[in-house]
C-alpha cells in the first residue's frame, strides 16, 4: 500500500520500488522475462594521462522492458519526487538511441511522460500510473513500426544463445544481430556490417547464425575465412555452442552430415579444376554464408575467391569487417551494399569497449633527410649500391642499415625498461627478412631477459613453424611468453591479442585499412590484467594517418620524439609521462623537404601466412632476402651510416581531429574553464564537498588525472593547489605549508585531549599523502591512531560520535583550505 506516503521524501529507488514496478507488473510484463533494472549500456571510457588511467563513470538505465531478452521494446527513467514527471526523459531518449527502441517513458512516481516514436503526430503525452500500456500493446505497436510480416515471426523472435554465465550482447551487438536477423526475414541476401577490431565480429556473428539456424530460417551455414587462425579461434571460442552439428572442413572435402561448416578459401578453391571442392556439392546446398574479414578482397570481382560467392549466389551472404574497402579497384560495399550497421572505433573507445591509445613518433634523420651511398660504395654482400637518394620509403625495403635497426630495437628495449618489461609488444616489419634482423637485435639487447626465458623475443610469421606454434602462447593472458613478437603480416588482423600494450610500427603503410587492422592488435581492454590502454611507437610516420577523414578514433596522445630520449632517465620519463611541451621546427622544413611527397608504400603480402595453397593475385613476393619479385627491386644491406635523430614534440588530437600541442597543464586549463566559470566559482564548490575525494573523482572523468599533473606541476602540491596554481595562476602553497598554517591558528583547543591527539596525526597525515588520507576512517585503525585506542573507541570517546566525528573532518578541512597566500620570500 502506498496511500499516506510522503512521495517527497522518497528516494529514487523507493519511487521505482514502491510506484514504477507495481504499475507495469499490474498490467502484466513479467518481472522474471520483460523487466531488467540497472541496465548498464555503456563500460565508461577509459581516459588516459601519462601513464595513468582512469574510467569515466556512467549511469545504468533505470528499467528495460522487453518482449524476448533479444528484443527490447522500451526504456523507463525514474526521477525522484521533488523533480518534475519528465526531468529523465532525455537521458532515457539517449538509452533509448542505444538500444534502438521507440517507446520511451519518464516519471517521478505522479505518472508518466510517454515518447512514442511510432505517433509522430504526437511525441509525447501524459499518462496515468494506471494507465501504463501492456506487453501486448508495445510489441503490437512495434511491429506495425517495424513493419514486420506475420511470416517473419518466428525468425525474428528467436532467442539469442543464453550460455548460463549472464553473458548477453552489447547494446550495438544486439542492434547488429536484430537488424541482420529481420533483414534476412524480410529477404535481404546481401548484408555488410561494419564493426571495430575488438568489438565481437563473431561473437555478433555467432548470435545471428544461432538465431537462424534455431528458428530452421537457414539450415546449413558456412562460414569463410582466409586464415587458420581465425576459423580455429572462432570454432574453439563462439561457435563452440554448435558442437556436433559444426565442421571444419579439411582435405578437400564437404561433408553434407554437417550443417554448421567452417573454412580456409584455400580449402575449398585454387588454380586447378581438381581443388575447387565447393563444387562437391549443389550450389543450393549452403542457404548462409558469412565472410569474416570481407576487405581483404573476398568480394572484389578479380579474386580468385569471388568464384565461392558466386558458385553459391542464392545463398544470403553477410559480409564481416572492421575496415570496408573502398578504392578505384575494390569495392565491398559495391557487392553487399551500403553497410547495414556500423560501429565504429571512435564509438568502441567513447563506450569504454576499446582501449584508448598513446602515440609517440620517432623521426630517424636517414628517413626524413635521405641517404646517398658515396660514389661506388658497395653492401656488406659487395654489391655496388645504386646510386641514388634513398629514404623512408626504402628503409628496409630496398635499403637495409643495420645502425638503423639497431636504434629502433634499442628505442624499443628502452621504453619496455622503464614501463613493464614484460608488457606484451608487437613489432611490425616491413618483411620477414626485417622480421628476422629485428628480433636478433632485440635479443642482443634484452640478454638478461633472455637469459631467463629464451622466448622472450619471438619471430612470429608465416614462413617459422617454430614461432608460429608459438602464437597461442603470445595473445594467452596467462602465459607470460613470448613477450616481444616481431612480424610482418602473420599478425595484422585476427590475433586476438587482448594484453598487448605496445604496438611498434616500423614497417611503411599505406592502407588505412591495414593501419586500421595493424591498430586494432592494441585496442582490446583486459582489466583483469591492468591493460586498459596501450601506446603506439611509430617510426615510419605511419600514425599520420590518424589525420585521414577516414579514421576515426583521435588518439589520446600524440609526440613526436628522438630515440636518444629513451637513453636517459629524464627524456624517457618525459615521453612516458607526457609532459614534455617542446615545439621544435619542423623535420622537413629543416631538410626542405615537402612532406606531402613522401608516398609509403604498402608492405609485400607475406603469402605464407594464410596456411593455404592459394596465393591471392597481386599478392605473391619472395620475402626471404635479397629480392622482391614482385617489383624487381634489389635490396642493399648497408653498415657504418651514422644515424641521428630529429624533432621533438608532444601533440594531441583535438575535438576537431588536428594535432595541437599541448601539454596535461594545458588540457586542465582548458577542461577546468569549462566547468568553473572563475576562480570564487571552483573553491565555492570545493569547499562546500562533503568529501574532496568526489571532486577528484570528476576530475578524473574529464581526464584529469591528479597524480599526473602533480608529475608535471611538482610534487607536495594539494590537488585543490594544483588547480588554483595553473588554472587560475595563483601561487601554490605545499601541503605541509598548508599543515603548518593550521598549526599557527590553534583552532584545536576546543576539542577534548584525546581528540586534539586525532585531529593534529590527521593534520599530519594530510602532509605526508594528501587529503584522500583523512576521509577515510580506515585511516583510523593504523599507526600512531591505534595507539589511542580502536576506532569504535575513538570516535566514541574522543568525539561522542560518528556525526561529532564527521563534523570535526569537516571543520579541519575548512581550516586547511582557508585561502591564506604564503608568506613572500
Amino acid at each position: 500500500m502506498t496511500s499516506g506516503i510522503n512521495k517527497a521524501k522518497l528516494t529514487e529507488t523507493d519511487i521505482i520500488t514502491k510506484f514504477v514496478l507495481p504499475a507495469i507488473q499490474k498490467v502484466g510484463w513479467d518481472d522474471m522475462t520483460q523487466i531488467r533494472q540497472e541496465v548498464k549500456l555503456r563500460d565508461g571510457k577509459v581516459i588516459v594521462r601519462g601513464q595513468m588511467a582512469a574510467r569515466q563513470k556512467v549511469k545504468s538505465a533505470d528499467i528495460v522492458l522487453y518482449h524476448k531478452p533479444s528484443m527490447p521494446l522500451a526504456v523507463i527513467e525514474a526521477k525522484a519526487n521533488k523533480h518534475d514527471m519528465g526531468k529523465g526523459m532525455q537521458q532515457a531518449l539517449d538509452y533509448a538511441h542505444l538500444l534502438d527502441v521507440p517507446f520511451v517513458f519518464a516519471t517521478n512516481g505522479d505518472g508518466f511522460i510517454f515518447h512514442d516514436k511510432t505517433n509522430p503526430t504526437q511525441l509525447e503525452t501524459e499518462i496515468r500510473l494506471e494507465d501504463f500500456p501492456t506487453p501486448q500493446q508495445l510489441w503490437h505497436k512495434y511491429c506495425v513500426w517495424k513493419g514486420f510480416k506475420s511470416e517473419y515471426l518466428p525468425t525474428i523472435t528467436q532467442d539469442y544463445h543464453d550460455d548460463g554465465t549472464g553473458k548477453s550482447p552489447r547494446y550495438y551487438q544486439l542492434q547488429a544481430i536484430n537488424k541482420t536477423v529481420e533483414a534476412i526475414a524480410a529477404g535481404q541476401d546481401r548484408i555488410l556490417l561494419v564493426m571495430a577490431t575488438g568489438t565481437g565480429k563473431t561473437y555478433t556473428a555467432f548470435q545471428i547464425i544461432w538465431r537462424l539456424w534455431k528458428a530452421r530460417a537457414k539450415k546449413r551455414i558456412l562460414f569463410l575465412a582466409d586464415r587458420n587462425i581465425l576459423v580455429d579461434q572462432t570454432r574453439i571460442n563462439d561457435f563452440q555452442p554448435f558442437d556436433t552439428a559444426m565442421t571444419k572442413i579439411t582435405g578437400r572435402t564437404v561433408d553434407p552430415a554437417f550443417e554448421i561448416h567452417l573454412a580456409l578459401y584455400q580449402a575449398l578453391t585454387g588454380p586447378e579444376e581438381e581443388q575447387k571442392a565447393y563444387k562437391q556439392v549443389d550450389p543450393n546446398f549452403f542457404d548462409l554464408i558469412v565472410i569474416d574479414e570481407c576487405h581483404r578482397g573476398s568480394a572484389s570481382e578479380d579474386s580468385a575467391w569471388r568464384e565461392i560467392l558466386e558458385y553459391f549466389s542464392s545463398a544470403s551472404q553477410i559480409g564481416l569487417t572492421a575496415t570496408p574497402k573502398e578504392t578505384e579497384e575494390v569495392s565491398n560495399i559495391e557487392y553487399f551494399g551500403d553497410p547495414l550497421y556500423t560501429y565504429s572505433l571512435k564509438q568502441g573507445i567513447e563506450d569504454g569497449f576499446l582501449a584508448p591509445y598513446k602515440v609517440v613518433r620517432v623521426d630517424i634523420d636517414v628517413d626524413v633527410q635521405g641517404w646517398r651511398p658515396t660514389k661506388g660504395q658497395t653492401d656488406k654482400k659487395g654489391n655496388l649500391v645504386e646510386d641514388r637518394i634513398y629514404n623512408q620509403k626504402d628503409m628496409d625495403r630496398t635499403l637495409v642499415i643495420d645502425e638503423r635497426t639497431q636504434l629502433v630495437a634499442q628505442t624499443i628495449t628502452n621504453y619496455l625498461e622503464r614501463t613493464d618489461p614484460m608488457a606484451k609488444t608487437i613489432v611490425f616489419c616491413n618483411d620477414i627478412d626485417h622480421a628476422e634482423r629485428m628480433r636478433s637485435a632485440l635479443v642482443n639487447l634484452n640478454s638478461e631477459q633472455v637469459k631467463k626465458n629464451d622466448k622472450y623475443v619471438m619471430k612470429i610469421t608465416g614462413d617459422d613453424d617454430l614461432g608460429k606454434d608459438q602464437l597461442d602462447n603470445f595473445i594467452n593472458p596467462k602465459k607470460p611468453y613470448p613477450v616481444i613478437a616481431t612480424t610482418s603480416e602473420l599478425m595484422t588482423t585476427g590475433v586476438d591479442a587482448k594484453t598487448c600494450k605496445l604496438v611498434v610500427l616500423d614497417q611503411g603503410i599505406q592502407s588505412m585499412t591495414k593501419f586500421k587492422q595493424i591498430i586494432g592488435r592494441g585496442t582490446r581492454i583486459e582489466e583483469r590484467y591492468g591493460k586498459l590502454w596501450f601506446t603506439i611507437l611509430d617510426f615510419k610516420k605511419a600514425t599520420e594517418l590518424f589525420a585521414d577523414e577516414r579514421f576515426d578514433g583521435e588518439p589520446e596522445q600524440v609526440k613526436t620524439t628522438q630515440p636518444e630520449d629513451f637513453e636517459t632517465e629524464e627524456g624517457l620519463d618525459n615521453i612516458i609521462d607526457g609532459t614534455d611541451n617542446i615545439d621544435s621546427a619542423d623535420p622537413f622544413a629543416e631538410a626542405n623537404i615537402d612532406p606531402n611527397t613522401i608516398q609509403e608504400p604498402e608492405a609485400p603480402y607475406d603469402t605464407n601466412n594464410v596456411n593455404g595453397t592459394s596465393n591471392q593475385s597481386g599478392m605473391n613476393a619472395d620475402m626471404n632476402g635479397d629480392w622482391n619479385d614482385e617489383e624487381k627491386v634489389r635490396k642493399f644491406y648497408v653498415k657504418g651510416v651514422a644515424v641521428k635523430t630529429l624533432a621533438e614534440r608532444i601533440q594531441y588530437y583535438d575535438t576537431d581531429g588536428k594535432l595541437v600541442t599541448e601539454s596535461f597543464k594545458d588540457y586542465t586549463r582548458k577542461t577546468m574553464a569549462k566547468q568553473f566559470s572563475s576562480l570564487d566559482d571552483f573553491i565555492k564548490k570545493w569547499q562546500s564537498a562533503d568529501r574532496k575525494q568526489v571532486i577528484l573523482d570528476e576530475m578524473a572523468e574529464q581526464g584529469i588525472i591528479w597524480q599526473a599533473l602533480e608529475e608535471e606541476v611538482g610534487q607536495g602540491l594539494d590537488p585543490f593547489d594544483m588547480i588554483c596554481h595553473v588554472v587560475y595562476d595563483m601561487p601554490p602553497l605545499t601541503r605541509k605549508e598548508r599543515a603548518q598554517n593550521v598549526k599557527k591558528r590553534n583552532y584545536f583547543t576546543k576539542y577534548s585531549e584525546t581528540a586534539q591527539q586525532v585531529l593534529n596525526n590527521l593534520l599530519d597525515k594530510y602532509a605526508d599523502a594528501g587529503v584522500q588520507e583523512i576521509e577515510s576512517m580506515q585511516v583510523l585503525k593504523v599507526q600512531p591512531f591505534n595507539e589511542i585506542g580502536s576506532l569504535s573507541e575513538i570516535i566514541k570517546k574522543g568525539f561522542g560520535g560518528k556525526p561529532q566525528y564527521n563534523q570535526a573532518i569537516n571543520e579541519l578541512e575548512a581550516e586547511i583550505y582557508q585561502m591564506t597566500p604564503p608568506k613572500s620570500a
